[in-house]
């Protein structure tokens, strides 16, 4: 949507090693905003936009305007996710995932075949779009790439440029709640309610910052996990003034981790990065 950032670049250099041809899509989806001063307030620079996008190496820059995207006005027909999108962001904005499945589901079918890379630090959008590809049988593979962090830990977010000083210093407390999960995780704290509980103390311990949600989940599913014996997903979402912020980390008991480890094939999170849905024709 915009205002891109390091975390952006990471996913066109992705691109740019992986395809002979890479396309940027630049578009504020008022579909998937349930706050109209949310849309309004969005940051949006489109110079800087195609600025970035050229120095980072992009073939096409795609960038409609909503009349393109939308040009019969509201939609008739709407992409509606199932129970991926009904937890963590689809229980606290209701309606977002459906406007991010039916603008995304556009965008591919444009697009046609290809590959398309999306940052895990949307973890859920991620999880939402690889199903979407299953489910509908596009011509498409889903690439799933690591979040891109600043110096002091907060993931690099569009939404970041409208913190104040003192929102962004409390915004690091997602950081430091998502390690302290992690590392419990890691001592082999099999409780999810305990992990979550340590998660939302370190939240609250920031005036600033409005938990919405802190929780254990499974990475496929997104249900939440009572007791962890394999690879879970700690998800974070947040308000800190006006600014909803998200962030998440995979986390493994000291079993599974033990063993990645040790094991001479690929750690089981990295090896999840690539996340293909079957993809017909070229490769």
């Amino acid at each position: 949507m915009g205002a891109l950032h390091a975390g952006h670049v990471s996913l066109i250099e992705a691109a740019r090693r992986e395809c002979d041809c890479v396309a940027v899509s630049i578009f504020v989806n008022p579909a998937q905003f349930g706050d109209p001063s949310d849309l309004a307030a969005y940051p949006r620079d489109l110079d800087a936009d195609l600025d970035v996008s050229r120095r980072a190496g992009v073939d096409v820059i795609f960038a409609p305007s909503v009349a393109e995207m939308f040009p019969q006005g509201s939609l008739v027909t709407a992409v509606v996710p199932g129970s991926l999108a009904a937890v963590l962001e689809g229980r606290c904005r209701p309606g977002h995932f459906t406007g991010v499945a039916t603008v995304v589901a556009k965008l591919l079918s444009l697009a046609g075949t290809c590959r398309a890379y999306f940052g895990e630090k949307d973890f859920q959008q991620l999880a939402v779009v690889s199903r979407l590809v299953t489910d509908l049988d596009l011509d498409v593979a889903v690439v799933g790439c690591p979040t891109v962090r600043e110096r002091d830990g907060l993931a690099m977010s569009s939404r970041n440029g409208r913190l104040s000083a003192g929102e962004r210093r409390a915004a690091t407390a997602l950081w430091r709640a998502l390690r302290t999960g992690r590392e419990l995780v890691a001592a082999g704290v099999s409780s999810g309610d305990k992990v979550s509980a340590a998660m939302v103390g370190v939240l609250s311990a920031e005036p600033l910052v409005h938990t919405d949600y802190a929780v254990v989940a499974d990475p496929e599913s997104l249900q939440g996990v009572s007791d962890i014996a394999g690879e879970v997903r700690l998800l974070i979402g947040a308000r800190i003034g006006t600014v909803r912020l998200i962030d998440n980390v995979s986390a493994l008991p000291p079993a599974v981790g033990n063993r990645a480890r040790s094991s001479d094939t690929v750690d089981p999170v990295e090896a999840r990065r690539v996340r293909l849905s079957p993809m017909r024709g070229r490769t």
